[in-house]
């Protein structure tokens, strides 16, 4: 059975897909696919149904990661089909952690940058929606900087089941 990633921020429109399309690279890259999926929602479904903002698609493009998605909202049952909700800021990581079932499905949310060993007491990823382009920009570095980090949780938890 895979070992199932979901990232979660306000719309699905800006940094959970970002998130998603990061790790599902890094992933790939160390063959993982097999053993590993990964996909992404929002709090809220102001956006259901919606592509990812045109901006996240043009900063993931640069940088050569695909930018394929539909926008969509977590669903307090979906804790039961996922080992691990990566929340991009404390807001969403209450939210999830109140609509979360039992508190094992709490236990399942961690913030996304607590896998970045450089990040300082601010954990959050800043929501760019508002923003210009340097704010997707730096969003992606945030997303980079905790990516390895949260791969290497993600095999010990791998190794922890074949074991």
């Amino acid at each position: 059975m895979a070992y199932r990633v979901c990232f979660v921020c306000t719309g699905n429109i800006c940094r959970s897909p970002m998130a998603e399309s990061v790790l599902r690279a890094r992933v790939a890259e160390a063959g993982l696919e097999d053993l590993v999926e990964v996909d992404s929602a929002g709090t809220g479904g102001w956006h259901e149904g919606d592509g990812a903002d045109p901006r996240t698609v043009a900063v993931l493009e640069e940088h050569g990661y695909s930018g394929g998605h539909t926008a969509r909202q977590f669903q307090a049952s979906w804790f039961a089909g996922r080992d691990l909700v990566v929340a991009l800021d404390s807001g969403h990581l209450k939210a999830l952690r109140r609509l979360a079932p039992t508190e094992e499905d709490a236990r399942k949310v961690r913030l996304l940058r607590s896998y970045d060993p450089t990040a300082a007491d601010d954990l959050d990823v800043p929501d760019p929606y508002y923003g210009g382009l340097d704010g997707f920009q730096e969003c992606l570095e945030m997303v980079e900087a905790a990516s390895e980090g949260l791969l290497a949780a993600v095999r010990e938890h791998l190794e922890g089941r074949a074991a």
